[in-house]
């Protein structure tokens, strides 16, 4: 009788670990645009295409946008606006920097409808490392 409680119990660990296992993304990857070069933005949403057509669909990306790349996520700057919509609609998570929005006084209605917000995007990008996600700049 003990000795089925002991096996029943250990399923049930194993079944739960697999569980949480296959609700995580199995790739997890932060990119960091710190620049103002729109060749460099289109390189960005190019690389995460291909990122999720290698990796498959259980990929969580974020991109970080901070300093002069803050241009990639305003409306009237940016040269990716429908690329980014597409891709936010997939999935991929948008966030700016709210010390470079402070800083620049950029008001936040200017950014794209698909931006989120972090308070330093230097922060999250080593928060991002220190979870495990994967590091990428174009």
């Amino acid at each position: 009788m003990k000795m089925k409680k002991i096996v029943l119990f250990t399923v049930m660990v194993l079944c739960v670990s697999l569980h949480a296992l296959a609700q995580s993304p199995a790739h997890k990857i932060v990119i960091q645009v710190n620049t103002s070069d729109t060749t460099a933005w289109h390189g960005v949403v190019r690389n995460i295409g291909n990122l999720q057509t290698a990796l498959g669909p259980n990929t969580s990306i974020e991109v970080v946008a901070h300093g002069s790349g803050i241009g990639l996520l305003i409306d009237s700057k940016t040269t990716q606006k429908a690329k980014i919509a597409e891709l936010s609609a997939k999935g991929v998570s948008f966030v700016a920097c709210e010390n470079t929005i402070r800083m620049n006084k950029i008001d936040k209605a200017t950014l794209l409808p698909q931006s989120g917000f972090v308070p330093s995007g230097v922060a999250e990008v080593i928060l991002k490392q220190e979870a495990g996600w994967s590091y990428l700049k174009p």
